[in-house]
This record gives structure tokens, sequence and C-alpha cells, in this order.
């Protein structure tokens, strides 16, 4: 059997030690499929002395990761430590400058770096594998860059974000508001202390700039991608998307247009029979629609430490094969730099809530500014609330109306500007809820 491949590992948290037991308990089936065995042979983190629950007495200790990466008795770093800038970024480029492989989970670095990781790597003849970096366990990585690379792409959409699905579900499911769901999602420790990264869409929106670079050959740029979040919707929303054969999810869809690469991340309404409406919980998504197939959807769970040590340790037994492809699925110096489609050319089905005052013409007065810009409307649901005997005639209260619409498939701008002419009309109050909905 051929010598083993000795791997330098960056990060010892959640992630990092998963990888090193996963290596453990894998170690002779590894080592028949790859020819040759994987061994940690040294590491680096913050703290030594924190206990693990492994043994690191064998193995050499690095207080900074570049200088594990520089280390000439390893053959590859895995970088787990995450973070867009030092010291992931240096341990990566160190690793890659000096002709070692990386394995890296670090989405945020490939969101930041990736094109420019990705030259570096070819320059020096060596690989770069971030399966783990989007949806943890699911191989969706592989399958865009390795497993479909005959087929052209058309859109690729996908839940992303295992807190987002969760909050969503649990809303869904317990009748309980958003608020109250956040919090249950911190005590279980699937929402950070901050969690607006997640509930906002930022991670989301990374993940999804990653695929959209694999699925159209374009440079990695987060910029390009419009995000909303999570934090808006309401059980009312929910509510009227099951009446309406519909699901709340926080999708990311990158989709090729006349216009160029459409990026966004917001919530969608998909339909109740699609697959990735199905998708509860943490679990995560992606649907892929190929020239010359029915789309795929692959589900999974999307993070936790055996998840994406699972994926990492996918990465690495390629790596000790010899296989060895072009980060991004194509040589970097043919990515191109993306063509944003501006958002306001987005066209499609639009769920619109509004509160309505409740006075004569209004109803007249929303559906003249809507059809001014042309907005066909499939469906009109409007709930009176019905006021207790001898409180006076139902209906006329005086209190806002809600009122539901569903359009017709149309634009952004249309459907902004529409709902700005009828705010200034003032038949309305507050700010209209507007999900999209996606056709699946």
């Amino acid at each position: 059997m051929a010598k083993p491949l000795k791997v330098g590992l960056a990060g010892l948290g959640t992630v990092g030690t998963a990888v090193m037991r996963l290596l453990e308990h894998e170690r002779d089936k590894l080592a028949a499929r790859c020819g040759r065995p994987i061994e940690v042979v040294a590491v680096s983190a913050r703290s030594r002395g924190k206990k693990r629950g492994i043994d690191l007495k064998k193995l050499r200790w690095f207080a900074d990761p570049a200088r594990l990466a520089a280390d000439p008795e390893i053959d590859v770093l895995v970088e787990v430590i995450g973070g867009a800038g030092n010291p992931a970024k240096r341990a990566v480029e160190t690793a890659l400058a000096a002709g070692k492989p990386v394995v890296t989970a670090n989405k945020a670095l490939l969101a930041s770096e990736g094109y420019k990781l990705a030259m570096l790597a070819e320059r020096h003849d060596v690989a770069l594998n971030f399966e783990a970096s989007v949806a943890g366990g699911i191989p969706i990585v592989k399958t865009l860059r390795e497993g479909l690379n005959g087929n052209s792409f058309n859109r690729i959409y996908g839940i992303l974000n295992g807190t987002c699905n969760y909050i969503l579900s649990r809303m869904e499911e317990d009748r309980l508001a958003f608020a109250e769901c956040l919090r249950e999602a911190q005590r279980l420790g699937y929402a950070e202390a901050d969690p607006s990264f997640d509930v906002e869409g930022h991670d989301t929106a990374q993940k999804l700039s990653i695929l959209a670079s694999l699925a159209f050959g374009t440079k990695v740029d987060p910029g390009a991608v419009y995000v909303e979040g999570i934090s808006s919707i309401t059980l009312a929303d929910l509510d009227a998307a099951a009446e309406l054969g519909y699901r709340v999810k926080l999708l990311g869809v990158a989709v090729r247009t006349e216009a160029g690469i459409e990026q966004r991340v917001h919530p969608t309404m998909v339909r109740k029979d699609s697959a990735i409406a199905q998708v509860m919980g943490v679990t995560n998504a992606v649907t892929v629609d190929a020239e010359g197939l029915s789309p795929i959807t692959l589900v999974g769970p999307g993070a936790g430490g055996m998840a994406t040590a699972s994926a990492v340790v996918s990465d690495l037994a390629d790596i000790a094969r010899g296989v060895r492809i072009p980060p991004f699925g194509r040589p970097a110096a043919r990515m191109t730099a993306i063509r944003k489609a501006p958002m306001q050319r987005h066209e499609g089905g639009y769920y619109i809530r509004l509160l309505a005052r409740d006075r004569p013409g209004s109803a007249a007065t929303i559906a003249r500014r809507l059809a001014q810009r042309q907005i066909s409307l499939e469906s009109i649901v409007q709930r009176h609330e019905i006021r207790p005997p001898g409180g006076g005639q139902a209906g006329r209260s005086g209190a806002p109306v809600p009122v539901i619409l569903i359009t017709y498939a149309t634009s952004e701008d249309a459907v902004r500007k529409a709902l700005a002419a009828v705010r200034r009309d003032r038949v309305i109050s507050g700010r209209p809820q507007v999900i999209r909905i996606e056709k699946n």
C-alpha cells in the first residue's frame, strides 16, 4: 500500500473534532478505497488545553495555522477555522503557495476570495476542494462540478440555511411567532446569539454565490446577490400560503436569464406538492435544473459536525486517490465576470398582503394602481373582521382590512412601482408584505 496522506488540520471545533473521529472510525475502509491511509499528523487551534474528547498526544501542535500550512511534514491542509479573513485566509494561501492541496469548509472565505484562491491552486497544480462549504452533507459541489459536467444549467435553487428552515417550520407546525421560534432555535444551538447573519439571508447568499459560480462559470461575487431575510414573515403569511396551496421557504435562487445571471435570496412561496416544500426542520435541499434532465433535488443535513466532516473526508479521499479537478469545474482563467441581472427585471408571480383602510374606494384605488402597471391578478382574498352581536355592522369596524393578492407573472419593477403609488394614495396602513412565488 502507498504511503499515508499526511493531513494538517487547522481548527478543532465541532467540525475539526468530527473530522478526526470520522477518519479514525473509517480508517481501514478509507485505506482500502483510496489505496493509502489518511492520517492527521499535526493540528492547530486557539486553545491547546481545551478538552475535546480526542487524543492529541501523538500530534504535532502549531499555535499559528499558517505555520502548520507551511510544515513540510504535511501533504494536505484541512481548514475548518472559518471566517473570510485571517488566520484562515493566510493558512489557505500559504498551503497552496507551498504546493499543498487544501480542503476547506469555509464558505465566507470562498465567497470573498474564491476566484483568487482557484487561480493560486491552479498555478501550483494542487487541488482546492470545498464540498463542505455549501449544504453540509449534501454532495452538491461534486454534483455540479463533476456529476453533471456534461450539462448546461438553467437554474439552481434551494434551502441553504437550516436555522431559517427550522424557524419557518416551527412557525407553521406549532403556530408560534417568529420571535418565539428564534429563541427556541438559539436555545437548541441552531441559531447564534446574534442571529442576523442567518435570518437576514447573508449566510444563504454566500453559499448561493459559490453554487452560481459552479453552475454558470462566473467569478464568485456575493455582492451580486439580492438579499432579504425572514424576520418580516408572520403567521398570517403562512396561513394564507397554506390556504392557497403554498409553503414559505427562504430560498437562494440563481437562474440564467437574457439579462444576465439572476441571484436572489428571499422568502419564497413554493407549491406544497413540490419536493422542496416537503423539507422541514434544519434539513437543507438543493434543486438543479439542467438541460436534458428533469429537475434533480438533493436533500440532507446542511450543518452539524458529522455532516460537514463527511464532506471534508470525501474531499480528502479524492486527494488521496490523486483526483484533481479545477476548483470551480473549469480553469479559473475561463471564469467570467458575472453579468448581473437587475432585480427590477425579475419576473414571476407575487403574493401581496395589504392592510386596506376600511373606507369606500380603497379597493378600487388599489386595483387601478395595479392595472396601470399591467399587473393581472390570479386571486384576491379580503378578510373582514366579524364584530360581535350588538357591535355594529360586520366588516365596518374602521380597522384596516387584510387583503391578499396573488398576481400572474409580472416584473419586480411593476410591483414595486404599483405599491409605491398605493402607499402615496394612503389607502393602506403600514408596509405591504411581498413574497415572490417560485415556479417548481
